[in-house]
């Protein structure tokens, strides 16, 4: 079996093996993706002489009998993580020129657990889209079908995981962009509880929303991943100081007697058909398994999308205001004062999309506004909180479709931000709500991936884990990979 091939899990067992060393490995993976990135344009950086230094050292570490608990096993960052001495630009012109200081938390850690960076990938601007083509480098392809999106923001990273350029990926989720680009690539996206995993060093969208998970090939992989990646971190006033499990300690332990929530809203004419079908053949997988299932309401749910497009765009025009030409990134030339340096800064740097919502934000921030939308949609927030609440006094999980119909073609929807944003409709309510949810793939319609969207009560990453990594041991779906990838 070709390295490309394998899980993070099997090639944590090939390692210790001696079966290759990971610079045979990190080497083998570096050009595969020099291969391959020109088509699928997955990647903004990549850090071949960095990689193969670590690779490197975890194989000295290994032969002395030291190492982390993911020595040498190969990973990419999101470009929306701060890495010393390395390009973070967030897919935007503003930060094509900025190289980080330091490191995010969740890069330091995994580097202190051994892993071997191979580069960052391409992601929507900001974080700002639902299909990674709002990125400043251009559109990530679906492996699948090079005309279609991957999804987003993370779609560079579930492009990467998909065509087995990486077994995994970092991610960031404000409305659902690690599980959505992982249902359209046919991978598994994990989004932690809000404050599960540490923000610091995050270039911050939404600070309420945003939350750093992985993309992966297995629920197994993932939980490898967050129990290096959660815990408590002092330098983020929103990480929650609670002890961190060992998330593969229960992974194989049975799911009867689990109870599923069954969302009748999710089932509504907005999903596509085929899609649905294939959501419930997964929920009939699970039953199988000893799960009962029972339908619950969510009656605020359709107000999810409209609540976070005041929300996060209020938050976007607060937290992007840093970026004005003077301290770092893209500066205008020869401004004729200050005012003309922001403005121009900021015409320049930023897209469309993001220009957009900032304008969006500061109209609901400001005076005589307020009340009227940033207010009321806090107040709706609440009550989709209290929707999830009361339907995890009955269910331990809530199962349905990640996203409403398989990926898109490239251009379909840009030019209409309303039905993009649409695709976000069934995962947005995790975020507003601060929920771990994850998506597993669950088959193909059309030729084209589908994933199962599993959510659980606050702090419930085990049974979300466990959960998927039954249903993955009864399917095959997450080892499909794409014709051209083989």
């Amino acid at each position: 079996m070709s390295v490309y091939s394998q899980t993070l899990t099997e090639l944590a067992t090939g390692l210790e093996a001696g079966e290759f060393t990971s610079l045979e490995l990190t080497a083998a993976l570096l050009e595969r993706i020099a291969a391959h990135n020109e088509t699928l344009n997955a990647f903004i950086t990549i850090t071949a002489d960095e990689a193969l230094a670590a690779a490197a050292r975890a194989d000295e570490a290994r032969a002395a009998g030291t190492g982390g608990t993911l020595n040498g096993l190969p990973i990419v960052h999101k470009d929306i993580f701060c890495t010393r001495g390395v390009k973070t630009s967030c897919g935007s012109k503003m930060l094509d020129n900025f190289i980080s200081p330091y490191d995010a938390t969740v890069v330091e850690k995994l580097a202190a657990a051994g892993a071997v960076v191979l580069g960052k990938t391409n992601m929507d601007e900001f974080a700002m889209g639902s299909s990674n083509e709002t990125s400043f480098y251009g559109p990530v392809r679906n492996p699948w079908n090079l005309e279609c999106s991957p999804g987003g923001s993370s779609g560079g990273s579930s492009a990467s995981v998909a065509a087995r350029l990486i077994p995994a990926a970092t991610g960031t989720d404000t409305g659902g962009s690690i599980r959505q680009p992982a249902a359209l690539t046919g991978t598994v996206g994990l989004k932690p509880t809000y404050g599960r995993v540490s923000r610091y060093g995050m270039i911050a969208f939404a600070s309420s929303l945003d939350q750093a998970g992985v993309i992966t090939r297995s629920a197994e992989d993932a939980a490898r991943l967050l129990g290096v990646m959660a815990g408590f971190d002092e330098r983020d006033s929103t990480s929650i100081e609670q002890a961190v499990p060992d998330y593969l300690a229960g992974i194989g332990e049975s799911i009867r007697g689990l109870r599923v929530g069954i969302v009748r809203q999710h089932f509504d004419a907005g999903l596509d058909e085929q899609c649905g079908a294939r959501v419930k053949d997964a929920i009939a997988v699970l039953e199988s398994l000893g799960a009962t299932t029972v339908e619950v309401d969510l009656p605020n749910l359709d107000l999810s999308v409209p609540t976070y497009y005041v929300v996060a765009p209020a938050e976007c025009s607060s937290n992007l205001s840093r970026f004005d030409g003077v301290r770092f990134g893209h500066r205008a030339e020869n401004a004729e004062d200050l005012e003309d340096l922001y403005c121009r800064s900021r015409g320049e740097g930023f897209g469309d999309e993001v220009k957009r919502r900032i304008m969006t934000g500061t109209y609901v921030l400001s005076a005589g506004y307020y009340d009227a939308y940033y207010l009321k949609a806090q107040q709706v927030r609440q009550l989709i909180a209290d929707d999830f609440k009361q339907a995890f006094a009955d269910v331990d999980l809530i199962a349905g479709p990640t996203t409403p119909s398989p990926a898109f073609k490239l251009g379909d929807k840009v030019d209409d931000p309303i039905q993009m944003y649409l695709n976000d409709i069934y995962t947005i309510g995790a975020n507003l709500a601060g929920l771990p949810a994850i998506s597993v793939p669950c088959g193909l319609v059309d030729d084209m991936p589908v994933g199962l969207h599993l959510v659980s009560r606050h702090f419930g990453e085990e049974t979300l884990l466990r959960c998927a990594h039954q249903y993955q041991l009864q399917t095959d779906w997450h080892k499909a990979c794409p014709e051209a990838f083989k």
